[in-house]
């Protein structure tokens, strides 16, 4: 973890803290440190979805009635 760190206060439901407590034991790593991770893995996450989207902006959108029209037609459904 950098050593330029901002301190917050963030309220956890007690199953999740114990949750974390544990795996912080299990790990030999700081809660600080799996929250930091789980929040960087989130954003990471986020950042994957939002190119995604952006690369598939230009695609043909469907109906959702016109779709299931399609299935039925087919024999899907």
């Amino acid at each position: 973890m950098s050593t330029l760190t901002k301190r917050a206060t963030v309220y956890l439901d007690p199953v999740l803290h114990k949750a974390l407590r544990l795996q912080s034991v299990e790990t030999s790593r700081s809660v600080s440190q799996l929250v930091n991770d789980a929040v960087r893995d989130e954003l990471a996450e986020d950042a994957s979805d939002l190119a995604a989207f952006e690369a598939r902006k230009n695609e043909r959108t469907v109906d959702f009635e016109d779709f299931v029209k399609g299935l039925q037609l087919d024999g899907t459904i």
